[in-house]
């Protein structure tokens, strides 16, 4: 995967792990170090970026799988299997396991709107408490849930506690890390 692409534009991403906005110049270098999720990982001469899949099409010579662009709204019908099943494609950009499996994800909560629609909270941790990729992990996580059919309002929140470790990580996880 470590293939050498050039940026064909200016570049919206974020700096990883500060989750500092930054802009990657056209005819830059780039590395692709992690397609997961839709958002790629970069690695730039002046660090590793993060560019979500909008902007994945400035990587020239670069054919994200599944054709990249924005994500789709789930035609499925609304479950609590279908919000999991977005969660799953939601990436750290630096551990190619998602947060799911990784054992981020501490509770979902689904409630009924008077609409007859879904409201979903979903509560999150993170590898290491100062991550600043936190926001952007939480704003995917948030961006996908809203995606689904019947979804009104999606909410997802950081917290602390209990402190995440390593053994919160799922034992398929552990199969895909080597950890087994």
């Amino acid at each position: 995967m470590s293939a050498k692409h050039t940026l064909s534009h200016d570049t919206p991403a974020t700096l990883i792990p500060l989750g500092e906005p930054a802009v990657l110049r056209a005819g830059s270098p780039v590395i692709v170090t992690q397609t997961l999720g839709g958002n790629v990982t970069v690695r730039a001469d002046s660090g590793l970026y993060r560019i979500a899949r909008e902007h994945v099409g400035n990587i020239a010579g670069y054919s994200a799988p599944g054709g990249g662009g924005a994500a789709p709204a789930s035609p499925a019908a609304f479950s609590e299997q279908t919000v999991w099943d977005a969660l799953k494609t939601c990436y750290d950009p630096e551990i190619p396991l998602n947060i799911v499996d990784l054992g981020l994800v501490y509770d979902l909560a689904i409630a009924k709107t008077p609409a007859g629609g879904h409201q979903v909270e979903v509560k999150m941790t993170l590898t290491a408490p100062g991550c600043g990729m936190g926001p952007v992990i939480a704003e995917d996580a948030r961006t996908k849930i809203a995606a689904l059919a019947g979804v009104e309002s999606a909410k997802v929140h950081i917290v602390w506690d209990p402190a995440w470790n390593p053994q919160m990580i799922t034992d398929a996880g552990r199969k895909i890390l080597g950890l087994e």
